[in-house]
């Protein structure tokens, strides 16, 4: 195992330009060897060894080891593409789409759904088409549209025209009529009750073979709710029972988000699908698998319209463990006030994770880690944390917050100014603290115990011991705040309550949307200023 762990961590730092994190080397042992999981703390002193030995070599003693550990062969693969099992030949023509319907807020799945087949049409020079599914007025809504439209843009996809399903009814009636025309579909008048019979037994109904179809399409426009359905002709004794004369359209009178009441017949989700790939000769899609019993036969309706076959690849769910994604249990928590709404830090929506803090670059990476295999997953809030935290280390500029501040006095302080760089590593300016001895912090102080003011001094008995930083000492670092310098802090947590302190006077440089690192503490993101108040959503650790 020790070999083993050595592999992944020159694997991770290879693949990171010469820098491995033990959070990913965790996350990729346990799932490599799931049996590790339950003694994953016997493990952490060597993990952690090997990466402090492993970033202390060159990229290219990385390389050579990695190789000689037969390691290698993960990064080439890498770098050979994740679209390779398409079997995709140079100069192929790739149209690909992403077809969402604007009935709930988009969350994590959505955006692997969006990024892999936009990044699918770049790696071949193709096309990306996205459109909207919306061909379900009791589901859409313009809200939906907008967030949709915003959050694919914020993690990156780029559009040359985003397209409505809805704009296309006209033709899909007219493609109807030609089925109809040709035998190949047939208005049905069964109750729910009786359709459900034949297809369990595998029987057709009267209405299957009835005369004067074209006649009965019609007056099906003028048809009330639920009286009938419109349904293709295929086998009531096909082993997909999906294929069993699935209905293609049915009537609804709820006014469209868009069109209003301009229509009440609409399409079903399969034949407009179909139909959309079709028109727009998308080539390839990749999705999740809950589909695939559905693409036998929107195969069979492109082949019975004319249009070329769209090549679909159905690859598993990954779920993020304890959060619900389902619309219907996000609306009901919302309603029942468990959840703030649509961006509550609990959930994986776009806008939620957005607030919070995660970035769309670190989001981007966490999605193509999932892989595209058939293999459901579930995911845990860690796998995502590392790769944020990873970019944020980098980029958040530093400062205290204290939660239960209370006050001290030091005796023999020197009043004076002190700067103290925003980030440990990079040049990201520095802030200022008027020094005179009264402070607050975050600790109880002891008696006959060393502390120290973090990049400030040590103390002793509350009297001033030394500037210098010395390991020696012992001394317990402690944050602290000027008393005379501060601003009221208010962060919400990802438990969905309150934690209410001191920031330092600095956070007024702060732009609503940064988010920043309290130092010892974790990542915020700054959601709101009211006046001498700062609202912070906490990103993670």
């Amino acid at each position: 195992m020790r070999k083993e762990i050595r592999r992944i961590v020159l694997t991770n730092a290879v693949k990171y330009n010469g820098k491995a994190n033990a959070g990913s080397i965790i996350g990729t042992l346990i799932q490599l060897h799931p049996e590790v999981k339950d003694k994953i703390k016997d493990f952490m002193k060597e993990i952690n060894e090997q990466v402090n030995k492993i970033n202390k070599l060159s990229l290219d003693e990385q390389k050579r080891e990695l190789e000689n550990l037969g390691g290698a062969e993960e990064i080439k693969r890498e770098e050979r593409g994740m679209f390779d099992f398409l079997g995709i030949k140079k100069g192929d023509k790739i149209i690909t789409g992403f077809p969402p319907g604007p009935e709930k807020y988009p969350h994590i799945g959505h955006a692997k759904a969006a990024l892999i087949n936009y990044l699918l049409a770049q790696e071949y020079n193709g096309e990306f088409i996205p459109r909207f599914e919306d061909t379900n007025p009791e589901l859409v809504k313009k809200e939906f549209y907008d967030i949709l439209l915003d959050n694919m843009a914020w993690l990156g996809v780029k559009w040359k025209k985003w397209y409505y399903a809805s704009d296309f009814m006209e033709e899909y009636y007219k493609s109807a009529e030609k089925l109809i025309k040709n035998g190949e579909m047939y208005v049905c008048y069964c109750d729910q009750e009786t359709t459900s019979m034949h297809r369990k037994k595998g029987t057709e109904c009267e209405c299957r073979n009835n005369n004067k179809q074209l006649e009965k399409w019609n007056k099906f426009f003028k048809a009330k709710v639920g009286s009938s359905v419109v349904r293709l002709k295929i086998d009531m004794k096909h082993k997909n029972s999906t294929m069993r004369d699935p209905a293609m359209f049915r009537i609804i009178n709820t006014p469209h988000a868009r069109c209003g009441k301009k229509y009440r017949v609409w399409p079903t989700y399969d034949f407009q699908n179909a139909f959309m790939d079709g028109k727009f000769k998308i080539t390839h899609r990749l999705r999740t698998k809950e589909f695939e019993m559905r693409a036998e036969l929107q195969r069979y309706i492109q082949k019975l319209l004319g249009f070329p076959i769209t090549h679909t690849y159905e690859f598993g769910r990954f779920n993020m463990q304890g959060v619900p994604s389902s619309g219907r249990i996000i609306r009901e928590g919302i309603a029942k006030k468990k959840f703030i709404g649509w961006d509550d830090p609990r959930l994986t929506t776009i806008v939620a994770l957005r607030r919070r803090g995660f970035l769309p670059e670190a989001i981007k990476e966490f999605v193509l880690s999932t892989g595209i295999s058939k293999a459901d997953s579930t995911i845990t809030w860690g796998d995502l944390i590392i790769r944020n935290k990873r970019i944020l280390d980098s980029t958040a500029k530093r400062y205290f917050f204290i939660d239960k501040p209370k006050k001290v006095k030091i005796k023999d302080v020197v009043n004076k100014i002190i700067k103290v760089n925003l980030h440990p590593e990079k040049d990201l300016g520095v802030r200022s603290f008027k020094i005179d001895g009264e402070f607050y912090v975050g600790d109880k102080i002891e008696k006959d115990k060393m502390y120290r003011l973090m990049h400030l001094f040590n103390f002793k008995d509350r009297k001033f011991v030394s500037d210098r930083y010395d390991q020696k000492l012992e001394a317990k670092i402690i944050h602290w705040l000027p008393i005379k310098q501060t601003v009221n802090v208010e962060i919400f947590m990802d438990n969905g309550k309150w934690i209410k302190g001191l920031g330092e006077v600095g956070l007024k440089e702060v732009k609503v949307g940064e988010v920043i690192q309290f130092e010892r503490f974790a990542f915020c993101r700054l959601d709101k200023k009211i006046k001498n108040t700062y609202q912070f959503w906490f990103t993670h650790r």
